[in-house]
Parts: C-alpha cells; sequence; structure tokens
C-alpha cells in the first residue's frame, strides 16, 4: 500500500508555525504532501519564523505547486490524496472556500476535496470574529470542512508556545485519519 497524500495549503494568516509543525507531523507519518503557499503566507513565513521558512517546507514537501497554477494535478478530484489542511487558515481564504470561489490553487484544491467528500481541516486564523467570519465558518462546515481554531488545549498544561503549535497541528493531522492518533489525549 502506498503513503497516503495530504494536501498542506499555507495562506497568509498569523500563526505560520502551524504550518511547519503540520508538516513536520505529515512527513514524519511518511505521508506524500502537496504544498501550496499563498504569497501572503510567504510573507507571514518570514515574519513569524524567519527566511529560511518556505525552505523548511519545500525540504517535507512531496510536490511544491504554484499558487497560479490552476492546472495542478490536486486541482482535480481524479488525483486521490487523503484530505487538506489550510495551516494557518486566513478569513479571505475561509471565504473563498466558503463560497466556491475557487480563484487560487489552495482555494480550488480545498473546493476539490470538499466536492469528493475528502477531509478539509482549516485552521482559521482571527480574533475577534465578525458575523461575515461566523457565517463563512457555519457555510464552510455545512460543506463538510471541520474548522479547527489554534486554541490550546490548556488542560494539558503546555510548557511552551512550541507544545502548543506541536499539539494543535497533531490534531490537525489526526482529524485526516492517517493512523494512530499523535496527539496528547485527555485521560479524565
Amino acid at each position: 500500500m502506498s503513503a497516503p497524500r495530504v494536501i498542506l495549503g499555507v495562506s497568509g494568516a498569523s500563526g505560520a508555525a502551524l504550518a511547519l509543525a503540520a508538516a513536520q507531523r505529515l512527513a514524519a507519518l511518511g505521508a506524500g504532501i502537496d504544498l501550496v503557499i499563498s504569497r501572503a503566507a510567504r510573507l507571514t513565513l518570514a515574519e513569524e519564523i524567519g527566511k529560511g521558512a518556505v525552505d523548511e517546507l519545500h525540504a517535507r514537501a512531496t510536490h511544491i505547486h504554484n499558487i497560479d497554477n490552476m492546472g495542478a494535478a490536486i486541482a482535480s478530484g481524479s488525483v486521490p490524496v487523503q484530505g487538506m489542511i489550510v495551516a494557518p487558515c486566513s478569513m479571505r481564504s475561509l471565504a473563498a472556500i466558503a463560497h466556491g470561489l475557487d480563484d487560487t490553487l489552495l482555494t480550488r484544491a480545498a473546493g476539490v476535496q470538499l466536492k469528493e467528500r475528502r477531509r478539509v481541516v482549516l485552521l482559521t486564523r482571527e480574533a475577534p470574529l465578525t458575523l461575515a467570519h461566523l457565517r463563512n465558518m457555519s457555510a464552510a462546515t455545512e460543506m463538510g470542512a471541520i474548522l479547527l481554531p489554534p486554541v490550546p488545549a490548556f488542560y494539558l498544561k503546555p510548557q511552551s508556545l512550541q507544545d502548543v503549535i506541536d499539539q494543535i497541528a497533531a490534531r490537525a493531522v489526526d482529524l485526516l485519519q492517517l493512523g494512530a492518533p499523535g496527539a496528547r489525549q485527555w485521560h479524565g
């Protein structure tokens, strides 16, 4: 059986470290990663992580897709993938996904996964939320997306910001059901 293939979309919202942690988790599981990074995400990655962040993501990817390449394999439902994670997911990307505005490869790939009834996990990043954000979240959920705002699991008593990032990324990957859960669990 071949390794699972996952699309990792990275949009320009704050929380760029979530993309890198998700890529690390997916790579550790042996998953093939189809990576698509928005222009705004490239800026956020450099600002929040450093100039080498995009290169770090590229090193973990199996396939790197240009955001404008609407002819990429992941723009078609005939390409079998396990699902997609958008980490972080900006409110602009959420709105485009929720309303089927397939204007970039990132939003097109998400729309394709939803139409094929595959899992799409959106790590939505914004606070506070407007009514438009909430309605877009509701619309995306109704279409089958899983919204996973990057909220710390305080009950796990994280010791660092990296603990929080790793837990959220592991939870996102777990939602794709690639194997045994990797996120720490509550034991009561």
